[in-house]
């Protein structure tokens, strides 16, 4: 899949273009529906399939204090997209200057940029453009002028709850991670840079990775076993989340912090993605570092039981 910054660096070899619009965020059920009739139209047409999203969501930009957290990382949604097997994908920097383009000067821009639009495909619910104006009626009124034609998807249904962004949100953080799951089509995973933590954990003789997690959905605070993976290897994990009450921090923040079981190693700066198997035990606050280790050590023994 190429990656791509503007319409414009796409060498269609004078191919038509069939396009998915959306942000994305799970790449769940119903986003995979969107791509694959692109990637349908785009086989019958001998066009190629390109997926349009953005690089941060909207709101960052037009409603900073109702950004949602995000069920995936950027680089998680990027491969997830990538597996659904498009040709392309146009990665747009959202920001405020773009927030103001019209719904009918990007799409307009898309068709002048691209060349030839053969399709253009998005959620029955989709808005876009400077306030959202744009819809669906928007797109087929564009497409009825600029001779590219529009699917405009209703949601998918499972358990009889339309699937969305929203909703997995809304499972994971209840830490029904099944149920998310299931809406996402494959396990929700976790993943985040390794960066520097106070080394806790090595002098307790159980060294953790820190996980930057800012802005992303997490399940209920606690100890999971967990699979992780990194540098295409995989590792059974003891991961707590938590702000951990056990050291009195005046002012406490969430951590993520993961005990690799069978690694030696540097992992800063890497990314780590977990699978969580199992919620082992809600977080506790412990009346000594003593009795919080051999806890640590209790959990290392009930992660590797779980696999």
């Amino acid at each position: 899949m190429k990656i791509i910054g503007a319409a414009s660096e796409l060498d269609t070899r004078g191919h038509k273009v069939c396009l998915a619009i959306g942000f994305f965020d799970g790449v769940h059920l119903g986003h995979q529906q969107v791509i694959r009739q692109t990637i349908s139209d785009a086989r019958q047409y001998e066009a190629l399939a390109v997926a349009v999203t953005f690089d941060t969501h909207p709101s960052t930009v037009v409603a900073p204090t109702r950004v949602p957290p995000l069920i995936y990382s950027l680089q998680q949604k990027l491969r997830v997209i990538e597996s659904q097997g498009v040709d392309g994908l146009l990665l747009i920097h959202f920001d405020r200057a773009f927030s103001m383009l019209s719904g009918e000067d990007f799409i307009r821009g898309l068709a002048r940029d691209f060349g030839r639009l053969q399709s253009l495909c998005v959620g029955s619910a989709f808005t876009f453009g400077h306030k959202r104006a744009g819809n669906v009626a928007l797109l087929k009124t564009l497409g009825a002028g600029l001779h590219f034609t529009v699917h405009g998807l209703e949601a998918v249904s499972l358990g009889g709850k339309k699937v969305s962004s929203t909703l997995v949100r809304e499972r994971i953080a209840a830490g029904d991670l099944d149920v998310a799951g299931q809406m996402l089509g494959r396990a929700w995973a976790l993943s985040g840079k390794v960066v520097p933590g106070d080394r806790l954990g090595h002098e307790l003789g159980f060294p953790t990775a820190n996980i930057e997690v800012t802005g992303l959905a997490l399940p209920p605070g606690g100890v999971y076993a967990a699979q992780a993976q990194t540098g295409g290897r995989f590792y059974r994990a003891a991961v707590n989340i938590g702000t951990r009450p056990t050291l009195r921090n005046p002012a406490p923040v969430l951590r993520v912090e993961a005990h690799l079981l069978d690694f030696t190693g540097d992992l800063y700066g890497q990314e780590l993605e977990f699978v969580f198997r199992e919620k082992l035990r809600d977080e506790q606050k412990f009346s000594s570092l003593d009795e919080l280790k051999a806890q640590i050590a209790r959990d290392i023994v009930e992660t590797a039981k779980r696999f």
